[in-house]
């Protein structure tokens, strides 16, 4: 629990998953944006910034929640027990499909998933800051994201030969990933949230813990922004040699992203803590229950996608094609506007969560 609450924090936490639900429910997966998808591989969208924002704001609510470093056995117990909650309740999203309700073909359920990572980086990381300090942790997030531009770059396989940044192409990534998951994985050739892209990701997360400590301390809003420049700078320059790629979060990427969430942070914090504008202050709503509006949304919208109208259509096209696809319309627009819908019913639904104070900890 966040013992400071500052509100341009939850702000940033609700745009994120509001752009979460955005990206994750458009009307029709064959008709959306190029903003609303992922790079196919190397390179950056919006829609790739919404993850690594949202470890970014882990890292931010670690600080504030642990930055007595009172380490004992029930700080522990707590710190255990909400990674297992998200943990499961990652499982449980990917067992609910494709079948109703279990997946019957337990070899070939997807292990990792977002929650499930979320719930890792916030353990390690979690143990990370109650046991060192800021030194230590800003040596530790070099270590690894040199460590693992080295590992993709230059460790050769055992026949000798060199691997490269490709999806399915002597790529370390896949390699271990597959070793390790095997048919657990979201496509054949990777998985978005395996095994070896972890280990980075956990850095985006210490970002987030050293950007709440500047945060915490900072005389003037402008430290921000130079931390913003310099790791955006930091991750563009490293992209010549490590490109940055969403699908096995690179060193790059890593650097990129949270130079970028630190940006909008910064931008955030200045129009409402500093400013005190209202600006942008529905979002907090979602962002005090993040974690539930966001298994509530892919929850529905899987059992939306499970309940058939007819043998053509399930519950999901069936609203989309009767109140939103016209044909005066483009259909990307439609798509994109069942999309907005959908977050705005959510928006409302933690709105009303807040009036009501129901704030479900997870």
């Amino acid at each position: 629990m966040i013992k400071r609450r500052i509100e341009s924090v939850d702000v940033l936490r609700g745009i994120t998953i509001i752009a979460m639900i955005i990206v994750n429910t458009p009307g029709t997966w064959s008709k959306v944006y190029a903003p609303f998808l992922h790079a196919e591989w190397h390179g950056l969208t919006p829609t790739d910034l919404i993850f690594p924002f949202f470890l970014f704001i882990v890292g931010i609510s670690i600080y504030f929640a642990y930055k007595k470093k009172e380490f004992s056995i029930s700080v522990l117990k707590k710190v255990f027990i909400r990674s297992l909650k998200l943990i499961l309740l990652g499982l449980f999203l990917n067992l609910i499909l494709p079948y109703f309700p279990f997946i019957t073909d337990l070899e070939t359920v997807r292990l990792p998933g977002v929650l499930q990572r979320i719930g890792i980086v916030f353990f390690v990381t979690s143990l990370l800051f109650i046991n060192f300090n800021w030194k230590i942790l800003l040596s530790i997030g070099f270590v690894i994201l040199l460590s693992y531009w080295f590992v993709l770059g230059s460790l050769s396989f055992s026949d000798g030969t060199l691997p490269t940044y490709n999806r399915a192409t002597n790529n370390w990534v896949s390699f271990i990933d597959s070793s390790i998951l095997g048919n657990h994985m979201w496509k054949p050739d990777y998985d978005p949230e395996g095994f070896l892209s972890t280990f980075p990701s956990i850095v985006t997360c210490l970002i987030g813990v050293l950007i709440a400590r500047v945060l915490d301390i900072m005389k003037s809003i402008n430290v921000l922004f130079y931390s913003a420049f310099a790791l955006i700078f930091s991750g563009c320059l490293l992209d010549f040699w490590f490109p940055i790629n969403k699908a096995i979060w690179s060193s790059s990427f890593v650097l990129v992203t949270g130079g970028m969430g630190t940006l909008i942070l910064a931008t955030i914090y200045y129009i409402i803590d500093v400013k005190k504008m209202t600006f942008g202050k529905v979002f907090k709503y979602v962002g005090m229950n993040a974690i539930t509006i966001y298994f509530l949304s892919s929850f529905i919208s899987k059992m939306m996608y499970l309940i058939k109208i007819d043998e053509n259509s399930n519950l999901h096209s069936f609203l989309y094609t009767k109140f939103f696809q016209f044909d005066f319309l483009m259909e990307e627009f439609s798509s994109l506007c069942y999309a907005v819908v959908v977050a705005i019913f959510y928006t409302v639904l933690a709105y009303y969560m807040y009036k009501k104070k129901i704030f479900i900890k997870v």
